[in-house]
């Protein structure tokens, strides 16, 4: 019991400690005169992974690649399956609005290039190259992009679904945000790794398993939050773009960067299923990106459906 009060104690810790350092950041930068455009494609990104990222460092330190691999093969799936199955119980997503197309592509090409980097067996510094390199033409493109078809009004809105923007906040209450982020996360993640680990040894399943469902899930909170809130103010942009952007950075700057601190070994597991289930998950919005359809109720209600499926698989 005292692991999993543990457990979730150190996720608490992360996501708010995440949000100060996000918060943090990006008024220090527009305080200094850096464009909101450049925050957005930036700091915001890296900033909303940096629990993913920290937790993906911890588990290497502590010997526990599998919650490192599974964190990130786990978000992902979930992602999709529950982040943006629950939210359209509650409210139809209305994607047939938006176009994600090229985005969505993206991600689709990023996953089949992390799959293949998984079947030499390990995640190094060559493959972590790979994928850092991936994410920097990634972020190119969003940055050319955005500028291109920027509005003169756009810069102030592009920070709108972010609270307490403020580019005049005092200096002191900036330090306290950066403070609380910095010291948060590195403890969050010690937490949640050490206490994911005791709590897999005591039910006897694997580190791999724990990270792809427990971490997974709790590491996912945030992009729920934002996805249930973006379907109840029917805004079915932000919410797929929230989910086709989140997955793109998991798989290309979480596993990348954390490749700088060890190699990650890839449990045989998730080339037989996970990774595939990931993939079936990814292809599984083709209907909403390509045709036009809306993410309604049943279709919620089918997605939630073959997650609870997925975790019960694991877990049996």
């Amino acid at each position: 019991m005292t692991a999993w009060l543990l457990s979730g104690l150190g996720l608490v810790i992360l996501l708010l400690a995440g949000d100060a350092l996000v918060r943090g950041a990006v008024n220090l930068s527009l305080r200094l005169g850096v464009p909101a455009l450049i925050v957005s494609l930036t700091i915001v990104a890296f900033g909303t992974s940096a629990p993913e990222l920290l937790i993906a460092i911890s588990a290497i330190k502590e010997n526990a690649p599998g919650i490192a691999l599974g964190n990130v093969v786990g978000s992902n799936t979930a992602n999709i399956l529950l982040v943006l199955g629950l939210p359209a119980l509650l409210a139809t997503l209305h994607t047939s609005e938006c176009d994600s197309r090229k985005n969505y592509v993206f991600m689709l090409i990023a996953s089949v290039l992390f799959i293949a980097l998984a079947f030499f067996g390990v995640f190094n510094l060559i493959s972590g190259a790979v994928l850092l390199t991936a994410l920097a033409l990634v972020l190119w493109n969003a940055f050319r992009e955005a500028k291109a078809h920027r509005k003169a009004c756009a810069d102030d809105d592009e920070l709108e679904g972010l609270e307490e923007v403020d580019p005049d906040m005092p200096y002191w209450k900036l330090s306290i945000y950066l403070i609380l982020g910095l010291i948060g996360l590195p403890m969050g993640a010690h937490l949640l790794v050490d206490n994911a680990t005791v709590i897999a040894k005591y039910y006897g399943v694997s580190e791999t398993v724990i990270g792809l469902t427990l971490v997974a899930v709790g590491t996912s909170l945030p992009e729920l939050a934002t996805t249930v809130m973006a379907a109840l103010r029917r805004q079915a942009d932000v919410a797929l773009g929230n989910v086709i952007g989140s997955n793109m950075f998991n798989l290309l700057a979480i596993i990348g960067i954390a490749t700088l601190f060890g190699r990650i070994p890839v449990d045989p597991e998730f080339l037989y299923f996970d990774l595939w289930v990931m993939l079936g998950a990814s292809l599984l919005l083709v209907p909403f990106v390509f045709f036009k359809q809306d993410i309604t109720r049943i279709w919620g209600m089918v997605l939630t459906l073959l997650y609870v499926v997925y975790v019960a698989i694991l877990l049996a």
